[in-house]
């Protein structure tokens, strides 16, 4: 059962829906459930309410069924509650160009929306403002692990990603609910990362998964679990070898366990994705993105250590408090 103070602050606290505005909620056959506790509270809260029901994609960022892309123009709000995301499809980015606020959902479970959707959104938009104006003065980032990783990030002219901090109020603003991470799309990057969190899909590793970066593009991936990571990226194609995104986690109340929307929110790690990079005004627009969450990273911004095994640094960001 999901608490209704979880609901509530989806609403009341992120987006702020409004009595006169109208509110689309597009699910598929497997989150249905959970959809339908927040179809309910929205009902008796919104001039205009519908729940649409989708079959589930095959991966994330793959695009809904076009009447629902064209429906999806026609809200204020809109909660995308689905098993895979649609976070980095044209869909969203259109109804988001059309002043819909948007928070998606994928892959949620009554345990992440308890545990981590009730949470001082004031502040976290505080706290990731304060990530995205530090960014915009940076022209590379760095992120190192005892594990291997040594991977640098061109993040000079780039699109930064997350500063509402889940404070969703004003006209086209989106992003994951739950929310806490400020996230860009490399320009390029060169270098090493290993992911020894998680992976979409694959839950909890057991052993690390090494990827190897060249001028922007992933050549090489080895790991117990490499096979079945570069079988998805082929059947997509060779642009799903792009990396699409660096993003650093902010949420205080998100633990790791094994679910790519929460663990990617969780405080002091970081993940790298490859494949759709729309989000964070990129081209490569292919139905495919996959985060990898690595834990207890040092990450430094032109060269000045911000994050030290994952813990921020005195006179950088502290973790939100709830």
């Amino acid at each position: 059962m999901i608490n209704q103070n979880a609901v509530e602050a989806v609403f009341e606290r992120s987006l702020k829906l409004r009595p006169e505005e109208s509110c689309l909620i597009v699910t598929d056959t497997i989150k249905e459930p959970i959809a339908r506790v927040f179809y309910e509270y929205v009902i008796p809260r919104s001039s205009k309410s519908k729940l649409v029901i989708i079959p589930p994609a095959r991966e994330h960022a793959a695009p809904p069924p076009e009447e629902v892309a064209r429906m999806m123009l026609d809200y204020d709000v809109e909660l995308l509650i689905t098993q895979k995301s649609l976070t980095h499809t044209r869909a969203r980015m259109n109804a988001s160009r059309a002043g819909a606020r948007i928070a998606t959902m994928p892959s949620i479970t009554e345990e992440i929306a308890n545990r981590c959707l009730d949470i001082d959104y004031t502040a976290l938009k505080k706290e990731s403002s304060r990530i995205c104006d530090l960014l915009r003065k940076t022209k590379k980032v760095r992120v190192t692990t005892s594990l291997g990783t040594d991977i640098t990030f061109d993040a000079n002219h780039a699109m930064f990603f997350g500063e509402n901090g889940g404070s969703f109020s004003e006209p086209g603003a989106f992003g994951n609910l739950p929310e806490g991470e400020v996230a860009f799309a490399p320009l390029s990057c060169e270098g090493i990362y290993v992911v020894d969190a998680s992976f979409p899909d694959l839950g909890r590793l057991s052993s690390p998964l090494t990827f190897k970066v060249k001028n922007g593009v992933v050549y090489e991936i080895t790991g117990c679990d490499a096979p079945e990571v570069i079988e998805r990226l082929e059947h997509v194609g060779a642009k799903a070898y792009r990396v699409a995104e660096l993003g650093i986690g902010l949420n205080p109340k998100a633990i790791v366990t094994g679910n790519i929307l929460e663990d990617e929110k969780a405080a002091g790690t970081v993940h790298i994705a490859v494949g759709n990079n729309l989000f964070g005004g990129g081209d490569n627009d292919v139905p495919l993105h996959l985060d990898g969450v690595i834990l207890s990273p040092d990450v430094y911004f032109d060269g000045k250590k911000f994050i030290e095994t994952g813990k921020f640094l005195s006179g950088y960001p502290k973790k939100p408090t709830s």
